[in-house]
């Protein structure tokens, strides 16, 4: 009878890969978690309890077949598991490492609430697909046919790129036009190496583009080309630009030297990992090295800049945050792994203005939480009279973003906008106010998770599969 490699949750226990020391980490940007061995992954894939709803599954926005690929590793099926893997997720080499597990998969597995500890699903998914590259079996797209139809997208970002690779897959010829003189969005320029490493995200724009998918960088949609120039040339268009507007921070001083937007501060830095020249970070404005650094959220995008200024070199590091750990909307592992850095944070703060030009430091108001707002979350009263300045020669604004204005950018009349700015579509095709045209991701539900964006490219392409079939179906008869 063959060994049953499963439902080992009872005797072997979690074990995450190797976490690099602090100290070590602090120095560069390299990813700060080892890679799995062949044994390790299969043994820790065989505590999966394989149960009859996977909960996993159900919480995954891409619904990923976690217990399947979980077994087939389990057995040392890898290129079934990461073939399995890839059938529902374009990028799960991504997913593994960015996707925030603790409040998804993995804070659903059922071997967790019986106290157990959850299986490390994002750990094995990185570990299936890195050894897939590693292997060769991530091959170019090789569609079974050519089709004639073309699609335009705009935005080389997760939801872009998924959709992308799908209409690529079904035979469609594919451009992508991005305002960057690279591919990827965020994922190359917002979000730091010591999570997401560039050459992961350069491997797949390589595969995308020996596939057959054609990428129009440094393009400004307004600039460079029209909206209508790219309506007119393809059959259906893709908007999956994202949200880069920074929110802003007022209050007396907040236009002095020195108080720099998260999006440009994080560009800077990732751009330097390229050996890109940069000139406001080769001058200092957006290197924190030797400075006192004062970064002002709570969200993951604030957890990146503090980790970042931690590695250039800052003096001191603090997080200002107006409501305390508890209820604060970054991941609870990236504030533990800040912590270990040398982040210090200041919680139930908020900032009021800004001292000197260039900036000297930060107003600071106390705060105590109160009744719970609409969202259930306990809302920050501001405590009178406990104001104090808290010293900074670098402020990094990270409150989040929201979307750009598209149709005064671009000049499109008819695209119609929700009463937040984010463009209007259906929740299901993903389908526009305007003939031919869809969005996808943040664009349209707003700043939210790369796996978001990649089910909602994915099922945007299968909508304008659905429409161009239809348009060349009525052209043929």
């Amino acid at each position: 009878m063959a060994e049953n490699r499963m439902l080992k949750f009872v005797t072997v226990a979690r074990d995450m890969p190797e976490k690099r020391p602090a100290s070590l980490r602090r120095q560069d940007f390299g990813e700060i978690y080892a890679e799995y061995a062949r044994e390790k992954a299969a043994e820790q894939a065989g505590r999966c309890s394989q149960c009859g709803v996977p909960y996993c599954q159900t919480h995954c926005p891409l619904h990923n077949n976690i217990p399947d690929w979980l077994k087939l590793t389990a057995e040392g099926r890898l290129q079934e598991a990461y073939e399995l893997s890839q059938a529902t997720n374009t990028f799960p080499e991504i997913c593994g490492r960015i996707c925030p597990q603790d409040r998804l998969c993995e804070g659903n597995c059922v071997i967790e609430q019986s106290g157990h500890g959850t299986v490390t699903i994002g750990s094995v998914e990185k570990y299936i697909t890195d050894t897939a590259f590693a292997e060769g079996w991530v091959k170019p797209i090789r569609p079974a046919a050519e089709r004639s139809e073309s699609v335009g997208i705009i935005g080389a970002g997760p939801g872009g790129l998924a959709a992308a690779d799908a209409l690529r897959r079904a035979g469609v010829q594919v451009t992508v036009y991005d305002r960057y003189d690279r591919g990827g969005g965020l994922l190359t320029y917002g979000i730091p190496g010591f999570k997401l490493e560039k050459d992961v995200v350069m491997q797949r724009m390589d595969q995308l583009a020996e596939g057959g998918v054609e990428f129009v960088l440094n393009c400004n949609v307004g600039e460079d080309i029209s909206f209508d120039a790219i309506r007119g040339k393809h059959d259906a268009v893709l908007i999956a630009t994202g949200v880069y507007k920074s929110r802003d921070l007022p209050g007396p001083g907040s236009g002095a030297a020195g108080i720099v937007r998260a999006i440009d501060y994080l560009t800077a830095s990732n751009r330097k990992s390229f050996g890109d020249e940069v000139a406001e970070f080769d001058s200092g404005e957006l290197d924190a090295e030797g400075k006192k650094v004062v970064v002002i959220g709570g969200g993951d995008t604030a957890m990146d800049c503090v980790r970042t200024a931690i590695r250039q070199g800052a003096a001191s590091v603090k997080c200002l945050y107006r409501r305390d750990r508890d209820n604060m909307p970054g991941s609870q592992r990236e504030v533990s792994n800040a912590e270990e850095e040398g982040v210090e944070f200041v919680w139930l703060t908020a900032p009021k203005g800004f001292a000197g030009d260039p900036v000297e430091g930060v107003m600071v108001q106390k705060m105590r939480l109160g009744a719970p707002d609409a969202t259930g979350r306990r809302s920050p009263e501001v405590i009178e009279g406990a104001d104090y300045v808290e010293p900074a020669d670098l402020v990094v604004k990270a409150l989040g973003f929201e979307p750009e204005d598209l149709p005064r950018l671009w000049g499109v009349e008819g695209l119609e906008v929700t009463r937040w700015g984010t463009v209007k579509a259906d929740f299901r095709s993903h389908a526009t106010s305007l003939e031919g045209v869809y969005a996808a991701g943040d664009i349209v539900r707003g700043a939210s998770l790369v796996v978001w964006a990649i089910r909602d490219g994915r099922e945007a392409a299968e909508a304008i599969l659905d429409y161009i079939g239809e348009a060349a179906a009525v052209a043929a008869e």
